[in-house]
């Protein structure tokens, strides 16, 4: 089975699937708690879709990599917040709610922002043929059919089979899980030998990217007066990227598998700030003078 059939394939598959399974776990009025909540929201959506992508194109410029790499991690910051990033949200004691709230939001805008600011950030670092490599009305539909029609298709699955929904989120996300592992598996095999390279040349990057992310939407939220449920949940947002997004754009879409490094090494970056945050979430709101309900659960 050849690696391109994989990442042109077999990973937007996987990628639906997971999208699947974040449906399945939404309802309706996740997406109605913005007028509960509208600063926290706003704070949160600006990290996500501006600071991000601002600080991932000043560091893509400093740092010296190639221009697929540097075009690579300009899709990570493109992307928006991981399904993994409620997981981690409620491990850390933050507001849940809020974090789903986020998550639905920034994927329904990305689908419109990543084409459009993609296209730019290729003409930048790759060149004058980025229309051909990137065309925005394709992608679009692209990242539409394999996020947004996979969302909706779980919403509704379990409004009209809830206890079914609840269950086959957990095989959702699973398979998701095992596809995954495996197009790691095979672009890590391919390209063994020029890994460490690899890892030389944008491992500063993703790290700068995903601390300084996320000090900036910590600090953000604290500057505004956030409380700290909501503080820990848009930190861990912005910090916890769509890697597998990322990865279908650059491996899938763009049909470059350099440009897939990025994804692939923040991907397991995030972790190890993840839990950082969770051992500090669970710190701040444990010493925190006023405590904060949080949000009910997804």
């Amino acid at each position: 089975m050849e690696v391109s059939f994989l990442s042109s394939v077999v990973l937007p598959i996987a990628l639906a699937i997971i999208m699947l399974g974040m449906g399945l776990s939404l309802l309706p009025k996740d997406f109605q708690r913005v007028k509960n909540y509208p600063k926290a929201v706003s704070i949160g959506l600006i990290s996500q879709l501006v600071f991000l992508p601002i600080i991932g194109f000043v560091i893509a410029n400093i740092v010296p990599m190639q221009p697929a790499m540097a075009m690579g991690l300009m899709i990570v910051a493109l992307c928006p917040g991981g399904v993994s990033s409620n997981i981690f949200t409620f491990l850390a004691k933050g507001d849940v709610a809020l974090s789903v709230t986020l998550t639905a939001f920034s994927s329904l805008i990305t689908v419109f922002t990543i084409p459009v600011f993609g296209n730019l950030a290729y003409q930048h670092f790759i060149g004058e043929t980025a229309a051909l490599a990137l065309p925005i009305g394709a992608t679009i539909v692209q990242i539409f059919l394999i996020t947004i029609l996979p969302i909706g298709l779980g919403m509704v699955i379990r409004q009209i089979f809830p206890e079914p929904a609840r269950r086959l989120e957990k095989v959702t996300n699973r398979l998701a899980v095992g596809l995954l592992a495996v197009i790691i598996l095979m672009l890590i095999v391919r390209e063994w030998n020029r890994i460490p390279g690899f890892i030389l040349q944008v491992g500063v990057g993703v790290m700068l990217l995903n601390t300084i992310s996320t000090l900036t939407a910590f600090y953000t939220s604290k500057l505004f007066k956030l409380n700290p449920p909501q503080q820990i949940c848009i930190t861990i947002e912005v910090g916890i990227q769509n890697s597998a997004l990322a990865f279908a754009i650059t491996a899938g879409i763009l049909k470059n598998p350099d440009m897939a490094i990025p994804a692939a090494i923040y991907g397991l970056f995030m972790y190890v700030t993840g839990w950082i945050a969770i051992r500090y979430g669970r710190k701040l709101i444990a010493t925190s003078p006023i405590q904060h309900p949080r949000e009910s659960q997804v």
